[in-house]
């Protein structure tokens, strides 16, 4: 048994001020000497990038869809250890999840799943008494979440805030805080959210800095204290990315980082170096040389669109890029990786390893994929099946090479497998399917030992 307080901090829908509300919670208790273990529901990589500046701890994601709901827990309290209190910042509106017809992947799923209390934040603008009404709503959809604690965000004068109170409290929830309209709370965002943390460090920290101010001002963080510790312990073993590792001595991989590649699970690089490998960060923005004896490249999603002047202006990096692709090590590219890797982007010279143009557009394609490869790589066997995420308003042409990455039911195969790289749209988090590092390292292994004989 394993007791960890929490709570699930959910909104009746997106936009309400989530992101704004958990960060500065975290910041607000990290601030007064409790170690807060900070999570996001869902696949998104922006929000943990503050829960971490909030916290100083990595901000990790738990996505029912993606590790599949028995992972949940384990990760949970791998993520909490030494914690405090872990504050779970939730996905769209508390009962959104993958479709409209079942709870999969919603906040309201991961909440159950973790037996933790949910505190709902009501955007209160340009309402009263209706507050209640969607608070009871919520309150009593699913009899299994347990609503246990309301905030109200973005609330005007004392007399708003007495009528919100008068409406809500009768119900027989608390209200454990109010915050009033605050302009110095907002966080700048851009085409796929907020603009991430690490491309505006010292700012994000000012902000998040004021928010955990008004945050400890405008809740009663000794209520949110004492509501965390009601949640029951928990049964579950945490998730250890070691527990079938090999090892790999000498082995590097090099990770793409920075502010044009930020998109990482945590977990990711745990499995990497459970599998043995030595894992090592670079800029491909800034830096002109890969990492001294680097045996295999990663490269997450991020921004590349943002920064591709100066990742293009980059000749070094990206010759050296092309030369390791070319002799066959092992590559793995995501999203903002694979565009990094096209011939292109928006008219940018990039590295050349894939025969492909990558381009900017103004529509969005997002959701939950369930894929299936088609061809040996370095990073999969053929016939895996992995879930995963998509997210990008990017296109690549074409968007499948002869050995594409992945297949799916209903739409087109996309992605690239060619020599030792494997690159595609797909996020994956890993920890529902281990053996793909341990996979990646092995290939690197072998090319080390074995360069010409050397096979995935």
């Amino acid at each position: 048994m394993v007791e960890v307080p929490r709570i699930v901090i959910a909104g009746t829908h997106s936009g309400v001020g989530k992101t704004t509300v958990a960060s500065g919670l975290m910041a607000a208790l990290a601030v007064r000497g409790d170690e807060v273990a900070p999570f996001k529901v869902g696949p998104d990589f922006i929000d943990p990038s503050y829960h971490a500046l909030a916290t100083g701890r990595p901000g990790r994601n738990l996505d029912a869809f993606l590790s599949g709901p028995d992972l949940i827990e384990p990760l949970f309290v791998h993520g909490a250890k030494g914690a405090d209190i872990a504050v779970i910042e939730g996905v769209m509106g508390l009962f959104d999840g993958k479709s409209g017809d079942g709870e999969l992947a919603s906040t309201a799923h991961v909440a159950k799943l973790l037996g933790a209390p949910v505190v709902l934040v009501v955007d209160a603008r340009a309402m009263a008494r209706s507050a209640a009404a969607m608070v009871h709503g919520y309150m009593t959809f699913d009899d299994n979440v347990n609503v246990a604690g309301v905030i109200l965000n973005r609330v005007g004068f004392s007399m708003h805030e007495r009528m919100l109170r008068e409406a809500i409290e009768p119900l027989g929830v608390p209200v454990l805080g109010v915050v009033r309209r605050d302009e110095r709370m907002e966080m700048p965002g851009r085409h796929l959210g907020l603009i991430p943390a690490s491309e505006r460090a010292s700012e994000a920290q000012a902000v998040l800095r004021r928010t955990g101010e008004i945050v400890a001002r405008s809740l009663d963080l000794d209520a949110v204290m004492r509501l965390a510790h009601t949640a029951e312990p928990l049964r579950a073993e945490p998730w250890s990315p070691g527990a079938s590792g090999g090892s790999a001595p000498d082995v590097r991989v090099a990770v793409a980082a920075g502010p044009s590649f930020s998109f990482l699970y945590r977990e990711n690089l745990e499995l990497l170096e459970s599998a043995g490998a030595e894992v090592v960060h670079f800029d491909p923005a800034t830096d002109e040389n890969l990492p001294q004896h680097t045996d295999a490249l990663y490269f997450g999603g991020g921004f590349p669109e943002t920064y591709a002047e100066a990742l293009s202006a980059n000749e070094p990096l990206k010759d050296q890029v092309l030369t390791f692709a070319g002799e066959g090590k092992p590559v793995g590219a995501e999203c903002g990786g694979l565009l990094y890797l096209c011939r292109e982007l928006d008219g940018h010279p990039m590295c050349g390893v894939l025969e492909a143009v990558a381009s900017m557009t103004d529509r969005l394609r997002l959701g939950y994929r369930e894929a299936r490869s088609v061809f040996d790589s370095p990073l999969t066997e053929a016939g895996t099946v992995v879930r995963g995420h998509e997210f990008h308003y990017s296109t690549v042409e074409p968007n499948a090479g002869d050995r594409l990455a992945w297949e799916f039911d209903g739409r087109e195969p996309e992605g690239f497998v060619s020599g030792g790289v494997h690159a595609s749209y797909l996020h994956l988090h890993w920890a529902a399917t281990p053996e793909l590092p341990r996979r990646l390292v092995r290939h690197a292994v072998r090319m080390k030992t074995n360069p010409v004989g050397a096979r995935a």
